[in-house]
């Protein structure tokens, strides 16, 4: 046997010591992996092995109280990649095609596509709520690591109606205002998840496991509004907003009986299948042009809803709540007679406050006063009942700085009404006929409701019941009275009056012949920043019908009118459009006097006597005629006044729909 060199021996010897380290430094590297880190690399195998797909749960509809659907939720899908497996299969130009590809057909950029697929996550969602003709095709681009999951999509088929109300949903399908935000938790249900162990293509291992967990669908809402009823408030609305060239005009109809709120519409209002951006042509441009703060501030403002978040100054509308108390605590009775001078000075200062006609009213009962919407006479009421017991009242009417209806829709705000401890003889004078108080909507209508309902205060609700996919209820809303505020005696009385106001007085737009309708009109000016009035105005009706069986509380407010801006003539028009349509629908049948019967049949009617009223109230007047008006001579002032004479005169038969010159000083 040949010996081994010493040259040779030392670098066998080398050459095992370098092996020996070498191996002792993969015992250590194996014992780091396999030890050390054997959690973190156990996960990220699984992590890679593992197919997580979420399954969006079913949102529930909306539907009226009919059963027919405000919102809807629509099969949509969404496209998946697995990053992995993309940049696994697909490299350089192969990368750049089928990041182009998939551009064309999902509507974007090639450059944001191809981010998104070599991201450093195990599943990126890569677009949304596409239809199955855009989904189809993707699959049909055959795409490993391109994963496409079906779930839905919010729709509202009428679109542009009631949006206020209903609201919207924001791009994760979550409640974002009205009734998707406050049901939201009902309405979103409960997500699923395919849970599936594959290999870098996607496909399922041999020995994996396979978990499905079933999304649950959310419940469906029924609200108390009517489809029906909407409509015609939106179309009354609609038209009002070509009359008037306000700003905006504001509708609530309520059930008295029940608090159930039977319509509820803002306009402009806004399309929830698009709710980012307006929905008129030229608002859009507007809107384009805004700063992305500004386009914020401009979405809230167009989301809200003016019913229940926002108040206003009711005006003469108001004077129903100061009547209703001050019948209730005695101090004034139908029969009753008060003198109007115009003026009036407070008593205990030397503030004199003023009627609205610049010519007394004369002796008038109480009716006649709240027909004749007097001031001073409801001045007269409030001083009667003192600031401590007209403030039990409005507590009472639920009217207070911190009472809400608890009306179930969000964001609602509470009325603004001075401390009791800080006003005077003066603001309770100007708080008596609706100035220097402000309230929401829904909470004049809520107390107005008491009146039709024999003087009980119903809390007002806008959802009735929830119900699951076969239809079945699984929770009802029950109606809640709150308070007896009034006696019947008094809710009565103020019936009468109401109705009064509307047959013989400025209320006479909202008259339907064969029908009893009664309300009031208000016209209040509005504040302006800094604390003072401003020359526009709320410009309000308030009306219930029938009478004999109240079923309807109407309130329509219309915000900033342009040319005239009495309530008698922008607001009540609108409630009359509306209640000729409700009535009928509601099964409420026509019930005609001999007088109007001969008047429907005439082509001539015979002009009423207007001469001494207030131009408000003679607009009312010769509208229950079916007659026109003109004043004379012309002027562009918006403010109230005494008609000194008439032409034609009152007793002169004249077609129906001609017209009636006011004639002011």
């Amino acid at each position: 046997m040949a010996k081994v060199s010493g040259r040779n021996k030392k670098r066998i010897i080398f050459t095992f010591g370098v092996l020996c380290v070498l191996l002792i430094l993969l015992a250590f590297r194996l014992a780091w992996i396999q030890v050390v880190k054997a959690e973190e690399y156990s996960e990220k195998a699984t992590n890679q092995q593992t197919s997580d797909i979420p399954l969006e749960a079913k949102r529930g509809a909306i539907y009226d109280r009919n059963g027919e659907a405000l919102a809807t939720s629509a099969a949509c899908y969404t496209v998946w990649a697995r990053p992995a497996e993309i940049k696994e299969n697909y490299k350089g130009e192969k990368l750049d095609d089928i990041s182009s590809k998939l551009a064309v057909l999902l509507d974007m950029s090639a450059e944001d596509v191809k981010e998104k697929l070599v991201k450093e996550q195990a599943l990126i969602k890569i677009a949304k709520y596409l239809d199955k003709e855009t989904s189809d095709k993707v699959k049909d681009l055959d795409i490993t690591g391109i994963e496409i999951a079906e779930n839905t999509k919010r729709y509202y088929p009428l679109g542009n109606f009631a949006s206020q109300l209903l609201g919207s949903v924001d791009d994760d399908n979550k409640g974002r205002t009205g009734i998707e935000a406050q049901y939201n938790e009902y309405l979103s249900g409960v997500a699923g998840r395919w849970i599936k162990n594959t290999d870098l293509n996607g496909n399922k291992l041999a020995y994996g496991k396979e978990v499905y967990y079933q999304a649950e669908d959310g419940l469906n809402v029924v609200l108390t509004i009517d489809e029906v009823l909407q409509h015609y408030v939106e179309n009354a609305l609609a038209n009002g907003m070509k009359e008037t060239k306000a700003n905006r005009i504001m509708c609530l109809v309520m059930d008295p009986k029940t608090g159930d709120v039977l319509a509820m519409a803002t306009t402009p209002g806004f399309d929830p299948n698009d709710p980012t951006e307006p929905d008129d042509e030229s608002e859009k441009t507007v809107f384009d042009d805004m700063s992305d703060a500004d386009q914020v501030t401009y979405l809230n403002q167009m989301w809200r809803n003016p019913i229940v978040s926002d108040t206003y100054e009711p005006g003469s509308t108001f004077k129903l709540i100061t009547t209703s108390s001050a019948l209730e605590e005695g101090v004034t009775n139908l029969k009753k007679t008060y003198t109007c001078n115009v003026s009036y000075t407070v008593p205990g200062t030397n503030v004199t406050l003023h009627c609205w006609s610049s010519v007394g009213h004369g002796t008038e009962t109480l009716i006649e006063a709240v027909g004749n919407s007097c001031n001073p006479v409801q001045i007269q009421l409030a001083e009667a009942l003192g600031a401590e017991k007209y403030y039990d009242y409005l507590e009472m009417f639920g009217i207070t700085d911190t009472s809400l209806t608890n009306i179930d829709l969000p964001a609602e705000a509470t009325a603004q009404v001075q401390s009791e401890d800080a006003i005077g003889p003066v603001e309770l004078a100007t708080m008596s006929y609706g100035q220097g108080i402000a309230v929401t909507p829904i909470q004049l209508v809520s107390a107005v409701c008491a009146i039709g309902n024999d003087g009980v205060l119903m809390q007002p609700r806008v959802v009735k019941e929830l119900t699951d996919s076969d239809g079945d209820t699984v929770k009802e809303f029950e109606t809640k009275e709150i308070r007896k505020v009034i006696s019947s005696k008094t809710a009565s009385e103020m019936m009468k009056i109401m109705e009064y106001v509307v047959s013989e007085g400025g209320g006479g737009n909202a008259k339907i012949a064969g029908y009893r309708i009664g309300g009031k009109t208000g016209t209040a000016d509005k504040p302006s920043a800094d604390g003072k009035y401003s020359s526009d105005t709320y410009s309000s009706f308030i009306g219930m019908a029938p009478m004999d069986d109240p079923q309807l509380v109407v309130l329509v407010v219309v915000d900033s009118p342009t040319g005239v801006q009495f309530g008698s003539a922008t607001a009540a028009p609108i409630a009359k459009e509306f209640l000729e349509n409700a009535l009928p629908y509601l099964g409420v049948n026509p019930q005609y006097t001999e007088e109007e019967e001969k008047e429907l049949k005439a082509e001539y009617t015979y002009v009423p006597d207007v001469t001494g009223k207030g131009y408000s109230d003679a607009i009312g007047i010769l509208g229950s005629s079916g007659l026109k008006y003109k004043v004379t001579p012309e002027t562009s002032s918006t403010k109230d006044f005494t008609v000194v004479d008439q032409y034609p005169k009152a007793g002169t038969k004249i077609k129906k729909g001609g017209k009636v010159y006011l004639y002011r000083e």
